[in-house]
């Protein structure tokens, strides 16, 4: 055996990132300032899932990790009367409370999209933003039992390399929900770790359908997931799809 031989790196964990330090803009060109066939496919299935609860009816609901995407706010914005926005990042909280104030314009085909499915949102980007808060914070800041319903688009798996750290958030998720209360969430289907413009390498682990759900399986009931096929349109991080889950708590 040979004693010399490097120890294995340790996997990089949320922690150890310097998450003040994201490129908003460079991302935002890169994903969002157009809709991509794939997040169309999202708002479509969460559409769906938000038109089977009654407008307003979601007292207070979560979304996890939202960095500087709208759309997960526009699609809840029906249901839920109001929208607590958890985000570990500086740079994306003043991207978020700038928005809240005046939606960029390239966010206005995403909310006429959202609307067409969802007739009972409001009238306007802005006034559906009104029910939106959001703080700084963590999966670790997540209390059990708060919330109407969770929500979590391409987080877990895209911001750590250690499983077990991707299984604690997503069980931090699902334990902040209250029973009968209900999770809606996204995944990018085996990225692993990605960079964004020519920036540094940002940590990621893969994770698929069957993943996804041996990890919420033993915390809800009516587990759903949907899978979307990989979009040629949108960015190569070397993801070959999205996953979809739907839940009871």
């Amino acid at each position: 055996m040979n004693s010399d031989a490097p120890a294995a790196p340790q996997p990089l964990r949320n922690a150890d990132v310097d998450w003040n330090a994201w490129p908003v803009a460079d991302y935002l060109a890169e994903v969002y300032r157009d809709l991509h066939p794939s997040d169309d496919a999202v708002i479509e299935h969460h559409s769906a899932f938000y038109r089977t609860l009654p407008p307003d009816s979601v007292a207070n609901s979560v979304e996890l990790g939202a960095g500087p995407n709208l759309y997960p706010l526009m699609v809840a914005a029906a249901a839920s009367r109001h929208i607590e926005v958890i985000e570990p990042s500086a740079a994306n909280l003043v991207y978020l409370e700038r928005q809240l104030r005046e939606p960029e314009p390239s966010w206005l085909p995403f909310y006429e999209r959202c609307r067409k499915l969802q007739p009972a949102l409001p009238a306007t980007l802005v006034e559906a933003l009104s029910r939106v808060t959001v703080r700084p914070g963590s999966a670790a800041d997540l209390r059990p039992d708060t919330y109407d319903l969770g929500s979590m688009h391409f987080v877990a798996e895209s911001c750590t390399e250690d499983f077990n750290e991707f299984r604690e958030i997503c069980h931090s998720l699902a334990d902040s929900v209250k029973r009968g209360g209900h999770l809606i969430a996204a995944f990018m289907e085996n990225m692993g770790c990605y960079r964004i413009g020519d920036g540094p390498e940002w940590p990621g682990i893969p994770v698929d359908a069957r993943l996804v759900r041996e990890v919420f399986a033993p915390l809800v009931v009516d587990l759903s997931t949907t899978h979307i096929g990989f979009d040629p349109t949108g960015p190569d991080y070397g993801y070959t799809g999205m996953v979809l889950l739907t839940a009871t708590r």
